[in-house]
């Protein structure tokens, strides 16, 4: 968490150069980013006060602002308002890579037929390394979840119960310990449910059977096992929703 006192100061160890105007926009994001690659900027550190960077910079307010809020949409910095406000720096988040990665997606960068290999491509590694370093309390989070799907099941909660089937992937990448493979999996569910929005609601009755015997396996720690099983689920899985889906196409372009 962020003190007080880190929010408040200037960073002494950012040394701005005067920018070309013809790029100055991209110049002026490339200093930033290069400052917080050398460790001269850190999360939680403010930028200098917009008069005074422009004129570090050489350019008018207007293109800094312009630079800062092209850092914003990249998530490096976080604009505040307020006497204590400014441009700060923030801490690392996924939320850009989830979101560029649902943009891919509605753009048609990246189809359903993309989604559902890298789903069972990354799930079979997922589940080898969750297999080996989760803990029990990993464990208990996932039965809990499944526990909790089973209620939503029953009451007819569709939408509860799809978020909660996402949360089965994302508790299992967590248990790997490895951020990459967690934000991986995290980009991946986020294109999962724009697409399950898309093709609506159905009757699922073998995911929560699939869940419990892939938890059996886990709890033994049978790597081989579990793989088998939750590739089996998502290849019956995927091949409902892209029949669904094509189903939805035809019925479109008709």
């Amino acid at each position: 968490m962020i003190g007080p006192m880190n929010q408040r100061r200037d960073s002494q160890a950012a040394v701005f150069e005067a920018i070309a105007p013809a790029r100055a926009v991209d110049e002026i994001a490339a200093q930033v980013r290069q400052m917080i690659a050398a460790g001269k900027l850190k999360p939680g550190d403010r930028l200098p006060a917009e008069r005074d960077l422009s004129g570090r910079l050489h350019v008018s307010r207007n293109t800094l602002r312009e630079a800062l809020r092209a850092l914003e949409h990249a998530g490096i910095i976080e604009m505040r308002k307020g006497a204590s406000g400014g441009a700060f720096v923030r801490p690392g988040s996924s939320g850009v890579i989830v979101n560029g990665l649902r943009d891919l997606y509605s753009l048609g960068a990246i189809t359903p037929q993309h989604l559902t290999e890298a789903r069972i491509w990354l799930s079979e590694t997922v589940v080898r390394v969750a297999c080996e370093r989760a803990t029990d309390e990993d464990l208990d989070e996932l039965d809990a979840n499944i526990a909790a799907a089973a209620k939503a099941h029953t009451a007819g909660d569709f939408d509860t119960r799809q978020a909660l089937n996402r949360e089965f992937s994302l508790i299992l990448a967590r248990a790997t310990k490895n951020p990459i493979i967690e934000i991986t999996m995290e980009s991946v569910m986020g294109v999962l449910g724009r697409f399950i929005e898309q093709i609506g609601p159905s009757e699922n009755p073998y995911t929560l059977p699939s869940r419990r015997r892939f938890m059996r396996h886990m709890r033994a720690r049978d790597a081989d096992a579990a793989v088998a099983e939750m590739a089996r689920h998502l290849r019956r899985l995927h091949k409902d929703y892209l029949t669904r889906w094509t189903r939805r196409a035809a019925t479109g372009a008709a």
